[in-house]
């Protein structure tokens, strides 16, 4: 199973791409789960309807991984009440394709005061038709805890809920592909 994690921050310390690294270590091999940290979010160009046709490369490379994607894990820090804009552009690249729907996403937040990115991306992400899967999309208090990629992996009651989002996505999907079609 196959599981794509996008993080909304470019910044080399983020604290959601550490999360999304976390939670790729957690990825319990034996339920089969694989999960990859998107990393191109920086190469995409800035949307533009007019050059949507083209296709450009790292677009289609985008969205062809979602496709692929058994589900998604999208972490995005909070900038001015909102998602970053490397966020929201690659959102605003997948709108005009069917990448998302009926998809499982989970919505991560590496801060319990980024209530206005997570009600954004919930807001998007539906828009697309995903479908969000409340019990992985989870909240966890990294922001100020200092805590590195590391401590995230061994911390006892931050990777039970890590691990418990992942298996909450995996039952997402199972039984979306007992759903008709």
């Amino acid at each position: 199973m196959k599981f794509l994690a996008i993080s909304g921050s470019l910044r080399a310390a983020s604290h959601n791409s550490a999360l999304l690294r976390a939670m790729a270590r957690l990825a319990p091999a034996d339920a089969g789960i694989s999960l990859t940290l998107y990393r191109g979010l920086g190469d995409l160009p800035l949307f533009n309807p007019d050059i949507e046709a083209s296709d450009p490369a790292a677009v289609a490379d985008l969205r062809e991984q979602i496709k692929n994607a058994d589900a998604v894990l999208i972490a995005s820090p909070e900038y001015a009440h909102g998602i970053t804009g490397v966020m929201k552009n690659a959102l605003d690249w997948m709108v005009g394709c069917e990448a998302f729907v009926r998809k499982p996403v989970a919505l991560l937040n590496a801060s319990p005061r980024a209530v206005h990115a997570q009600a954004s991306l919930t807001e998007i992400v539906t828009m697309m038709s995903a479908r969000i899967v409340e019990a992985a999309s989870v909240t966890v208090p990294i922001l100020g805890a200092h805590l590195s990629e590391d401590e995230i992996v061994q911390h006892p009651d931050i990777s039970v809920v890590l691990r418990s989002a992942l298996q909450a996505l995996r039952a997402a999907v199972l039984a979306a592909r007992l759903e008709p079609q």
